[in-house]
């Protein structure tokens, strides 16, 4: 019988990267080629609210711009020059500076790296039950059911992810 252990502490760099790239269903999920991210809340077992390490690689993009219902969420960049793209339109963003996103705005926002460089960042976002994802740019929807994003055309037809 072997149980899961958690670390006490960990390099945050060292963290498993995340063996499933993108939720998305295609063709989004192609889009996010590029994007690393290290589940550094998923390691330690916490589960109000999850943390990411994420690396995006020149002209990879965060995600799909998208809003949430329910989640807020919060970067906070460590390394690079990401653009944020929100609808107000873009923003240069460089070490040290963070944004957060207020559920239920309907704010489209991600970040996109437009340099030659890696960006680095830390991504917060809560994980509150019932949350849906809009996604102002592209003919999808998402639903949280049971842990689990679930994608729909913006018509309702469900996307069928393999």
């Amino acid at each position: 019988m072997s149980e899961k252990t958690t670390p006490i502490a960990i390099h945050a760099v060292e963290a498993p990267i995340r063996t499933k790239p993108s939720n998305y269903p295609e063709p989004f999920a192609s889009r996010m080629i590029g994007r690393e991210k290290r589940p550094l809340g998923d390691l330690f077992g916490l589960t109000n609210f999850g943390v990411n390490l994420t690396r995006l690689a020149p002209n990879a993009v965060s995600s799909l711009r998208h809003a949430h219902t329910k989640q807020d969420e919060f970067v906070y960049i460590l390394q690079g020059y990401p653009t944020l793209r929100t609808d107000e339109g873009c923003t240069q963003l460089s070490p040290g500076m963070c944004a957060g996103f207020k559920s239920g705005t309907g704010n489209g926002h991600h970040l996109i790296n437009e340099t030659s460089a890696d960006v680095l960042y830390l991504e917060i976002g809560d994980r509150t039950p019932g949350d849906e994802g809009s996604y102002p740019d592209d003919d999808l929807q998402a639903f949280l059911k049971d842990g689990k994003w679930k994608f729909a055309h913006k018509d309702g037809t469900p996307y069928t992810i393999s």
